[in-house]
């Protein structure tokens, strides 16, 4: 007797949970290669196939050739692509390179204007594909990696200080679902904006990312850090403002904001003793991987 296809179904193994690597910008592309280099391991394969998509630049050619040299001399096969129209994010021989990929890199550039030309494309679908179905990693530095969000950060003036109206939100492309990412962070002292944000929308998980760092997510599992800098967490699903009683630019009060500081080298996984070298997780912070690692939003 032949087996039912519901049986067959249920005997196939369950694909490897995908990584998400979010940089927070001026990655070292030509010396130690720390966070490229990362990127390429968590690939899984020997001789990875790369995708780079060049799409947030106004200096295609120029950002393409750095990445170029940069995954060859960390043995990654890599196909760069330039796009500047939706017509080009839904070639199908675009989307054929990536459905194929190990992992999609995405460069820096404006996300407003990376989210235009591949937002709800075939080249969005088969990144998603990718990454639940053949547990691909899906990296985005600078632009790219506020493009990553569910929500995105679309543009906002710096100030040291949270402001009302400060900053504007879009739509992102649905990696991490109940977060907002910052980029450049410490350097560009964007800790007044972040705040701004989860004042505005406290079910956000602000996530601010330094320079020469990445925040690695494994799907269903936990987090780590890499790179020279920090990133930074604010909670404020128990946070008490004005916000609701100012005019824009009105400077916010905050009470009862969390903030978590990870360095390089931090890693956490969403349950207690998940990741076996982390030190003991408080709850909230235990709480916040959670919201990163299955977009869930503990109540």
């Amino acid at each position: 007797m032949s087996s039912s296809p519901v049986l067959l179904a249920a005997a196939l193994p369950e694909p490897p949970p995908g990584h998400l690597m979010i940089i927070g910008g001026g990655e070292d592309r030509t010396q130690d290669m720390r966070v490229l280099r990362r990127f390429v391991e968590l690939t899984r394969a020997a001789a990875p196939k790369v995708v780079v998509l060049t799409a947030a630049s106004n200096e295609q050619d120029l950002v393409a050739e750095v990445y170029r040299h940069a995954f060859g001399i960390l043995g990654a096969q890599h196909s760069v692509f330039a796009m500047h129209t939706r017509q080009d994010a839904a070639h199908p021989a675009v989307v054929d390179h990536i459905l194929e990929a190990d992992g999609v890199f995405m460069t820096g550039g404006d996300q407003r204007k990376l989210l235009a030309i591949i937002g709800g494309t075939r080249t969005a679908a088969a990144m998603h594909r990718i990454y639940r179905e053949r547990g691909a990693c899906i990296a985005g530095t600078s632009a790219g990696a506020s493009a990553m969000s569910e929500h995105m950060l679309a543009e906002g003036y710096v100030d040291p200080h949270p402001k009302k109206g400060a900053v504007s939100l879009a739509a992102g492309l649905g990696f991490v679902p109940r977060a907002i990412v910052d980029q450049h962070f410490s350097e560009r002292q964007r800790l007044g904006r972040l705040l701004t944000v989860v004042a505005q929308n406290p079910y956000l998980l602000g996530v601010g990312i330094d320079e020469d760092t990445a925040l690695v997510i494994e799907r269903g599992s936990g987090i780590e850090v890499v790179g020279r800098g920090a990133v930074t967490l604010v909670d404020g699903r128990e946070m008490h403002s004005d916000f609701l009683e100012l005019y824009d630019r009105e400077l916010i009060e905050l009470h009862n904001v969390r903030l978590h500081l990870l360095p390089d080298g931090a890693r956490h996984g969403m349950q207690e003793g998940a990741a076996p070298d982390s030190s003991p997780m408080p709850l909230p912070l235990r709480e916040a991987v959670a919201i990163l690692c299955s977009g869930e939003y503990p109540m």
